[in-house]
């Protein structure tokens, strides 16, 4: 088994689509409802689904990068702002945190081998 895809509610489907363009994803599917992205590196996609209702998204979706502060320093000179910069955590990831325009928490970070591979994973 393997994780296909996550799809995050967005309010504004261009200023959406534009956010995560400049975070370097590549669309692959652009309708006024739906889109979708592919990650730079590896195998992965996500989308985006247009919802104008209220709604409150507890999720968080976390995006890798090996240069995570030269990747966060690109970002900032794009306009993009953090809520925190990045930061070693108790857990050994390294990560940013920023929302994208309708609100939905995102993690930017570097774990490297402890991301699958903690000293506590269990045996």
């Amino acid at each position: 088994m393997n994780l296909n895809q996550i799809t995050l509610p967005v309010k504004n489907m261009p200023e959406a689509v534009a956010f995560y363009q400049k975070l370097g994803f590549k669309l692959i599917v652009d309708t006024p409802h739906y889109a979708r992205f592919e990650c730079p590196d590896g195998d992965a996609t996500f989308s985006l689904d247009l919802d104008e209702d209220d709604y409150t998204n507890g999720a968080v979706i976390y995006f890798e990068h090996s240069k995570l502060d030269e990747w966060v320093n690109e970002l900032i000179k794009q306009g993009i702002e953090f809520d925190s910069m990045p930061e070693d955590q108790r857990y050994l990831w390294r990560e940013a945190i920023l929302f994208d325009p309708s609100g939905n928490k995102i993690k930017l970070y570097w774990a490297g081998e402890n991301r699958k591979n903690p000293p506590w994973r269990v045996r």
